[in-house]
């Protein structure tokens, strides 16, 4: 930079230059500037009398190389004002980048009209720009009406869109998308494996993602440093955790990302013990954690129910400068409350330096109804109304909460208040992967096609259940129904169809691994127990918060979750 400080000088200092060769001079300068100081890029790119498009691209793609920063867009808008040329397919690409990195969707929307002015919407690199900003923002109809009128499609492509189908949750589109690719013809790369192998983890499809990785070693796909933490994460999310420590083991070179994937996944496994020590083997291969390091470890202490250590990691994250996180206040707030230290919890929110967001608040409540502390709980769920106002679930949970001490008059109250709002509970949604398909089960709904064979396997379950001994734990029915009803909807929750259909299509040793959206209930935590001895199965389910591995009638969690 010096040196090109100098040249900067030495051009200025020559008022009688040509414009021509002024601009031309300065020109070079803003090409090596503008990946050491952009801002100073930015400044050179002012003084050229002829700036060309190149020049403009340049300082673009410098600002993306940094922080994200609306700067490009802002450029962009100069070009407009000024009627340049807009006949450069890297300007438009560069300035779509920038909105999918912010994002900025109002923007990116015209951008794809100055795309369609421009004569350029043909072009394979701007369409898949146009594509990834869809993908980034979320909107899956855009996304894929782009990706449709795309006439040829590289791998590229394929992999924005797939990932975008994972990033949103459209699990089954992703994998879908996947088998049409190799249908096409089309090889996967590395990028393109590390979208659906994260689609298999979010999804729990273990089946195909095995497959893949068999796919990746058979095609001698490049198995780099990211598609081995994928591969990682995935083994983790999806319940097999000693397949997750084995790929870790055996990755030559392990980053930051690599060792926060592996902590991560001992804590959503409950396996504390194991997560805390390889955070300490991380520290003596002298790899920095992050942030993401930071909640895998804390998170790890919160279901361990590990109050001192938490309180040691966290002081020695602030003594690290890494600034905490909501993230990083959520989880030990989550520690506080299922140690059950209530006031230490909300003292803790109280003298956070930032204002804590739903869920920590959220974390606060579900404790308070679990230690039927009334009026507390009734104060938090008045700092969730007014963030949330709108949010169904938070009334759920005020309802739950009365329900819990048999007030039905406040709980049909909150009820009305739904609606007249037309607020609607999110139903509990499980899914079990068998023979590679992902079968969806919602709480109450019999619209599978086997659902009538499902129907039989669940009464033969319920009667071996009730035979040993097992009572309903009929509080987990929020409604003012008899004892009666109230069992009856217990076994249509949805974990239990998904169970169902396992015990259904497979056959022991086969493990049956279900993924839920939502937290466990009680009654249906004693029944899996049960299952698992009764027809000695193993059982592994992933909820919101955790995995339950259950075996011979115990679960990993250890009735701590």
């Amino acid at each position: 930079m010096r040196v090109l400080t100098q040249i900067h000088a030495h051009i200025l200092t020559h008022p009688n230059l040509p414009l021509s060769t002024l601009s031309f001079g300065l020109s070079k300068v803003l090409c090596f500037a503008a990946y050491r100081n952009v801002h100073y890029a930015k400044t050179l790119l002012s003084q050229i009398p002829y700036p060309t498009i190149f020049c403009y691209n340049t300082v673009m793609r410098g600002f993306l190389s940094q922080n994200p920063s609306p700067e490009p867009i802002f450029l962009f808008k100069k070009l407009v004002q000024r009627k340049f040329p807009l006949s450069n397919t890297f300007t438009l690409a560069f300035v779509l980048k920038c909105c999918s990195i912010l994002p900025a969707f109002d923007e990116g929307k015209q951008m794809h009209k100055h795309v369609i002015a421009s004569g350029l919407g043909k072009n394979l690199f701007v369409r898949t720009s146009l594509l990834n900003f869809y993908t980034k923002c979320e909107e899956a109809e855009l996304a894929r009406k782009v990706f449709d009128e795309m006439s040829e499609r590289n791998v590229v492509a394929w992999s924005a869109m797939i990932g975008g189908y994972a990033k949103m949750g459209m699990v089954n589109e992703a994998l879908g998308l996947f088998r049409e690719m190799q249908k096409s013809g089309i090889e996967p790369d590395g990028v393109t494996m590390v979208s659906v192998i994260s689609a298999c983890a979010m999804a729990g499809a273990l089946d195909l993602g095995k497959w893949l990785h068999t796919f990746i070693d058979k095609k001698r796909i490049k198995n780099d440093l990211e598609v081995s933490t994928a591969l990682v994460n995935m083994y983790a999310k999806c319940g097999w955790i000693q397949k997750a420590k084995e790929v870790f083991e055996a990755m030559p070179v392990k980053d930051a990302k690599a060792w926060s994937s592996m902590i991560v996944g001992f804590a959503i496994h409950g396996l504390a013990r194991e997560a805390l020590e390889t955070f300490a083997e991380m520290g003596k291969a002298k790899v920095e954690p992050n942030h993401v390091t930071l909640i895998g470890v804390l998170s790890a202490c919160a279901h361990g129910g590990l109050v001192a250590e938490g309180r040691k990691y966290w002081s020695i994250m602030l003594e690290s400068g890494i600034e905490p996180s909501m993230e990083h206040y959520g989880c030990m707030v989550d520690l506080f409350c299922r140690t059950n230290q209530i006031e230490e919890a909300h003292e803790f929110i109280n003298n956070m330096p930032i204002p804590p967001n739903p869920a920590i608040w959220r974390t606060l409540f579900v404790s308070c109804k679990k230690n039927k502390m009334l009026h507390k709980g009734e104060i938090v769920a008045n700092h969730l109304f007014q963030l949330e106002p709108h949010n169904p679930e938070n009334y759920i949970l005020l309802s739950s909460l009365y329900a819990s001490a048999s007030d039905w008059v406040k709980m049909s109250s909150v009820r009305r208040q739904m609606k007249e709002r037309g607020m609607k509970a999110i139903p509990g949604c499980s899914s079990i992967e068998i023979n590679g398909h992902v079968h969806e089960f919602v709480m109450g709904s019999w619209s599978h096609p086997e659902a009538k064979d499902i129907r039989e396997v669940l009464s033969e379950v319920s009667g071996r259940v009730q035979a040993i001994g097992h009572e309903p734990w009929i509080a987990a029915v929020l409604q003012n129904v008899g004892d009666g009803e109230k069992r009856d909807a217990l076994w249509e929750h949805s974990e239990r169809l998904a169970i169902a259909y396992g015990l259904l299509k497979t056959k022991a040793p086969v493990v049956i691994r279900v993924v839920k959206n939502l937290r466990v209930c009680v009654d249906c935590h004693e029944v899996t127990k049960s299952i698992s001895r009764l027809y000695n199965r193993e059982i592994i389910v992933r909820d919101r918060i955790r995995f339950h591995r259950f075996v011979d009638g115990e679960c990993s969690c250890q009735d701590f979750w």
